[in-house]
């Protein structure tokens, strides 16, 4: 490989395109790992790994268990917030936030600690930490000291809810935190300041943290200090990255970044990003990851080329990239359901993946989904589902299911949360006969999109397929030796976007939206008399 076609191929972003929020970046030897926030989903904690900052591999998540993390009830947007992956002493570390509502200004934020061999575990049984405040991070400082932070929330009203960042020694041999905590860094005028990460370098120990909010004023601020304990002076050039005030840039709501170091010495940020469909409109794809080259000053302080994120960036020097980009399976697959468990790409929502709802044993060569709760609880869903990671993209299933009743329902759907979606569906009508219908959810209200009922020949599979083009969604059905049929008209897809989910009533949030579009597998056993569905094959692809 040779260092121009190197430079030919370089990072392109967003680096892990689609829901992945809240990158915690790590580098073990010539292993780097991204870990991002996953909130109301299972496994929770999704970890990516890839040998040049080019190329990235999912892995999967990283908690995938009740024992580790417990979802059940879990509010829209709640759950699993900014995790930190680091790695000392010959064993990672996973720390990460669970917060249970953002009401009135409470959060209830509970953090956690687990430690384990590789970055996907097996994990310890979780070290219950402080729930002073949420994007809990770890420091491992020179001296072998260990060393938590966190932003600190203020619930009272008339006070700063972001008050500032703190840091408490963590004990590894105990287990627990011990000595005072402090207060190091109360923040710059872009308010709002949390996601704190810690590094040394040079004799300056660098704290770099997120401000601004999560959305079109998000920045990445870096305060330094020469003692652990400050105090920390924000460098005077203002942030290191940030979109807010240019509408043009492709890559909006850069902010909440964390830094790694090459082998050879270079400095990479990786930071969140999100890519509306218009100018500030709507992000149907979420917020994502980016990676931006770093470089420092003369005196100390990192700097990004004009302080903006770009969409493509130099590799680091002395990897091997290939020139042709390999395929991500998060971006093109084809699942005949044969394997022993589910894939890497898929997610369950609130609950684990566990025998008792979701097999691949049962009926072999399927995936047999025993149906759950209703599409707007919060409890016991029985969803499948895989993050859309283009704005053109096409999501395709082959499903068997013989519903008894209308309580039955069991199809594939583009789902935001409990309160945005679409569901093309499989149930029976009043007389027992199997129909096909759509039904569309609007900030919470359930309607019949017009057009679409009509009876489906039973026994026997059927094919069902979704289509994203931009900001119009299709939804289509077929036997499997027949002819697509258009199921309804042109649907809003940009209700399935973060803008849209989020609402405020009377200056307060009433709903965040912090994830972003999914394609999946759904089933609905309302009378919990027995109802399921096999899935025969499911296939997800971009359009190139």
């Amino acid at each position: 490989m040779t260092i121009v076609e190197t430079a030919l191929r370089g990072i392109s972003n967003p680096v892990l395109p689609g829901f992945h929020p809240d990158p915690s970046i790590l580098r073990v030897g010539d292993d780097y790992y991204i870990a991002t926030s996953t909130f109301e989903w299972y496994p929770g904690v999704r970890v990516h790994h890839s040998v040049n900052l080019v190329d990235w591999t999912p892995l999967g998540g990283a908690l995938n268990e009740k024992r580790l993390l417990d979802l059940t009830g879990t509010g829209d947007s709640n759950g699993v917030w900014a995790p930190s992956l680091t790695y000392a002493h010959g064993q990672f570390f996973l720390l990460y936030s669970d917060v249970a509502t953002f009401a009135g200004g409470f959060w209830d934020p509970q953090n956690f600690l687990v430690t384990g061999p590789t970055p996907t575990g097996p994990w310890s049984d979780p070290v219950v930490l402080h729930g002073r405040g949420f994007d809990a991070s770890l420091f491992h400082d020179d001296d072998g000291t260990t060393w938590m932070l966190s932003m600190v929330a203020d619930w009272r009203p008339g006070r700063n809810r972001f008050a500032g960042i703190s840091i408490q020694q963590y004990d590894r041999d105990a287990r627990e935190l011990i000595g005072p905590e402090h207060m190091i860094f109360t923040g710059t005028s872009a308010a709002v300041t949390e996601a704190p990460n810690l590094y040394r370098k040079d004799g300056w120990y660098y704290l770099v943290t997120a401000e601004g909010g999560t959305s079109w004023a998000h920045q990445v601020t870096v305060a330094r200090s020469s003692h652990l304990l400050g105090p920390y002076l924000a460098d005077p050039a203002g942030p290191l990255l940030t979109s807010a005030g240019d509408p043009s840039l492709e890559l909006q709501k850069a902010g909440h970044g964390s830094l790694v170091e090459t082998p050879g010495g270079q400095w990479y940020l990786a930071h969140l990003v999100g890519r509306p469909y218009s100018q500030l409109g709507r992000c149907v794809l979420g917020r994502e990851s980016a990676i931006q080259e770093v470089t420092w000053t003369p005196d100390g302080w990192p700097r990004i080329a004009g302080g903006v994120p770009a969409t493509s960036v130099a590799a680091p020097r002395g990897v091997d990239v290939p020139v042709a980009r390999p395929v991500s399976s998060e971006q093109v697959e084809d699942d005949d359901f044969d394997g022993a468990a589910l894939g890497v790409n898929w997610s369950t929502l609130r609950r684990p993946a566990t025998p008792d709802w979701v097999s691949l044993s049962e009926r072999p060569s399927h995936l047999r989904i025993h149906g759950g709760l209703s599409p707007l609880g919060r409890h016991k869903p029985s969803l499948v589902a895989r993050r859309v990671v283009a704005a053109d993209c096409t999501f395709e299933a082959t499903m068997e299911f013989e519903p008894r009743n209308y309580r039955q329902l069991a199809g594939i759907t583009a789902y935001y949360n409990t309160r945005n979606w679409y569901y093309l569906h499989v149930t029976a009508d009043d007389d027992g006969a199997p129909i096909i219908d759509l039904i569309a959810c609007d900030s919470g209200q359930v309607t019949i999109v017009p057009g679409v009922r009509a009876p489906i020949p039973s026994p026997g599979p059927v094919r069902m397929r979704l289509r994203f083009e931009g900001p119009s969604l299709t939804f289509a059905y077929a036997r499997p030796d027949g002819a697509w049929q258009q199921a309804g008209p042109v649907l809003d897809a940009t209700t399935l976007s973060d803008e849209y989910a989020a609402l405020t009533v009377n200056g307060e949030p009433a709903a965040w939206g912090f994830t972003g579009a999914f394609v999946g597998l759904w089933v609905q056993d309302l009378g919990r008399e027995g109802a399921y569905a096999d899935f025969d094959s499911a296939s997800y692809r971009i359009s190139s």
